[in-house]
């Protein structure tokens, strides 16, 4: 077992990486579900805020940010760029530490103090979806893919076993074995797709998935993303400015001036994937 992890552990020292390093077919439309009051919370967020600087060079990023997330709800959070969507992603992710505030999975606060417990978290309970995809470049897909679990120990075999399941889960089973620079945009975001499930998370976390692609694929990107949610009965919550994506979700919040607001979608009915939230 640890003669297969140090093989990879090696080889990530030998290209100069670090584990911060890493932690960086048309379907029809589904229709909303709403979900009932009395659904399980998953995840939680009460008086969140977060302000960067001191003194008069303070910036007010998040200022009271309260979200509750029931079991099986895909939900939108939709904002324009640098109103702070990413940084709520971050601190329900236990990425970042709040000024103030509490972050609670199953009821349970997330003690930021505690090292062990947050790493914990991170690897099981949340999947992140990064903007971009933060690849190893110089490593296969299914390495990428199984990079979670062999940093948690798990079998060099057995995890390139649920990294290759998992690639051929978001259509990629013959790209297993290509460097990451060698795949298209499109195909290395369905490879941090399978990384970011590949754990197992409840709660999946998506930070602008179909920002950098284009209208074609971030059409297949986000019905791919559909599917996993309900094959796999994830929680997600997916944060974009791109209201008509949006709409296909069960609910949409807005970030507004640091406040999370229900909103309604603005979409344009039978339009492509490009109007902006404002």
């Amino acid at each position: 077992m640890w003669n297969e992890h140090l093989t990879i552990s090696s080889a990530i020292q030998q290209k100069g990486l670090t584990t911060d390093a890493m932690s960086q077919d048309a379907q029809p439309a589904s229709t909303p579900v709403k979900m009932s009051a009395d659904a399980h919370v998953v995840m939680e967020s009460r008086g969140l805020k977060k302000i960067y600087g001191t003194g008069r060079k303070i910036v007010p990023v998040l200022l009271d940010a309260n979200l509750i997330l029931r079991q099986g709800e895909m939900v939108a959070v939709v904002a324009p760029s640098g109103a702070g969507k990413s940084t709520l992603l971050h601190l329900l992710a236990a990425l970042d530490t709040p000024t103030s505030g509490t972050v609670y999975f199953d009821s349970k606060a997330i003690e930021t103090s505690d090292d062990a417990a947050l790493a914990e978290f991170r690897n099981r309970a949340v999947g992140f979806l990064w903007q971009r995809h933060q690849l190893l470049p110089d490593f296969t897909a299914a390495e990428n893919v199984a990079m979670p679990l062999l940093l948690r120990g798990e079998k060099f075999t057995s995890a390139l076993e649920k990294a290759r399941k998992w690639l051929a889960e978001v259509g990629l089973q013959d790209r297993a074995d290509h460097r990451a620079g060698e795949l298209s945009g499109g195909e290395q975001q369905r490879v941090a797709i399978a990384r970011a499930l590949v754990t197992g998370p409840s709660v999946l976390l998506a930070d602008e998935p179909t920002g950098d692609l284009d209208e074609q694929n971030a059409w297949a990107m986000f019905e791919l993303l559909e599917r996993l949610h309900r094959v796999h009965k994830l929680t997600s919550l997916i944060v974009t400015h791109n209201l008509t994506l949006a709409a296909r979700c069960d609910r949409i919040l807005g970030l507004e001036h640091g406040v999370l607001r229900t909103r309604e979608a603005a979409a344009i009915a039978g339009g492509g994937p490009r109007g902006e939230a404002s």
